[in-house]
Formats: C-alpha cells, structure tokens, sequence
C-alpha cells in the first residue's frame, strides 16, 4: 500500500501525517480491509463512522475519485481509490 505525507500545521509547530492509498479495485470479496496501521477491519457496510470517519470527498464533476478516511482506533488516514472504475461495472 503506498503510502504519502500529509502536513497538518498547527500554531506552533507542523505535524506530518501519514496517509496510506488503499486501490478499492484491487481488493477481493465484499470490499473490507484491514486498517494498515492497527489491523482493525473497515467494512464499506459500516454507515455508523464507529470505526473509522469520513474526512474528505474528492470529485472530479460528479464522480467520486476519491474518498480520505479516518480509522477512529488509531487516527491513521487512509485514501481510498478505484471509485469511478466501480461505477462503470454498474452501468
């Protein structure tokens, strides 16, 4: 899982945070996956954010491109991507 900084910046001083990219095509069954920090398991079923939180939508027009989420046991961020793939296989 590849994996990018993001700079969080503070009044006093600049945090990086780590943000892993998770290929939402290159992910086998119903499409959860584990958390690449902690392990905990994220379910695209879950609509509860109980384990992890919606941070920010990416849109390119009206397509989802991505989606930046939160697990909520460790605070990792991770970038999910392969949306405007999903949507043509429902076309």
């Amino acid at each position: 899982m590849p994996e990018t900084f993001a700079q969080r910046r503070g009044k006093r001083e600049t945090k990086q945070l780590l943000v892993s990219e998770l290929d939402l095509t290159k992910i086998q069954g119903k499409g959860d996956f584990p958390c690449p920090n902690c392990g905990v398991t994220i379910s695209p079923e879950d609509e509860t954010e109980d384990v992890y939180t919606i941070i920010e939508e990416k849109l390119k027009g009206d397509v989802l491109e991505a989606l930046v989420i939160q697990c909520n046991k460790c605070s990792s961020r991770i970038q999910l991507t392969g949306f405007p793939v999903l949507e043509m296989d429902y076309v």
